[in-house]
């Protein structure tokens, strides 16, 4: 599956990965198992969480390009919600989580950060990301300011810095279906985030 790999920094500035290199495929499939036990490397050997997401989104696009079982998942938004999301894989005491997430065509998210490194690799549909970032003032120190946007698409990978800030919208005319990883998270840093009242609130 071809697709652009993207990284949102601390401060909600999103900028381009060099293309991965073609060796990404394999001969045979990247299974969840295989994945996982390499992610674990990573997560072991690179405590940066820069630099993890450079090594992570090279593994998520190996998995998207030689794994044919993604392309029979199937989730189906919740219709009084708007989202669903199923866990594939969360183990007490280890820091990561593996989830498919799904959102109907008009469905948005708060404004949030998730407090932990990210990434997103999007299976099906369209998904606006808005980026935000934060712009205090001595009345507001929890106000914000939009500074761009991006729009994914099939096979797209976007990496999200712990503190990047950011609200999806599913559009086009088909829900959204994206293969989600994420960090161990600092609840205490993680929040939503009002503009229009210059506030913010942990979630």
């Amino acid at each position: 599956m071809t697709g652009k790999d993207w990284l949102v920094d601390n401060h909600g500035q999103c900028s381009a990965y060099e293309i991965t290199p073609a060796n990404s495929e394999l001969s045979h499939p990247y299974w969840l198992y295989r994945f996982l036990s390499d992610l674990e490397d990573t997560l072991t050997q690179i405590s940066d969480d820069r630099s993890r997401l450079e090594a992570i989104r090279i593994l998520v696009r190996q998995l998207l390009n030689n794994s044919p079982w993604l392309d029979i998942l199937s989730l189906e938004p919740n219709p009084e919600t708007g989202w669903e999301v199923l866990t594939l894989y969360d183990e007490p005491f280890f820091p990561l989580t593996v989830q498919l997430v799904a959102w109907s065509v008009g469905s948005t998210s708060p404004i949030h950060n998730h407090g932990c490194w990210g990434v997103v690799a999007l299976l099906k549909g369209q998904e606006k990301n808005s980026f935000w970032q934060r712009s205090p003032t001595p009345e507001l120190p929890d106000q914000i300011r939009k500074v761009g946007d991006r729009l994914l698409v099939p096979g797209d990978i976007l990496c999200l810095m712990p503190a990047a800030i950011h609200h999806i919208e599913a559009i086009g005319d088909e829900p959204t279906l994206s293969f989600n990883l994420y960090g161990e998270t600092n609840y205490s840093q993680r929040f939503e985030f009002d503009p229009g009242q210059g506030t913010a609130k942990n979630f």
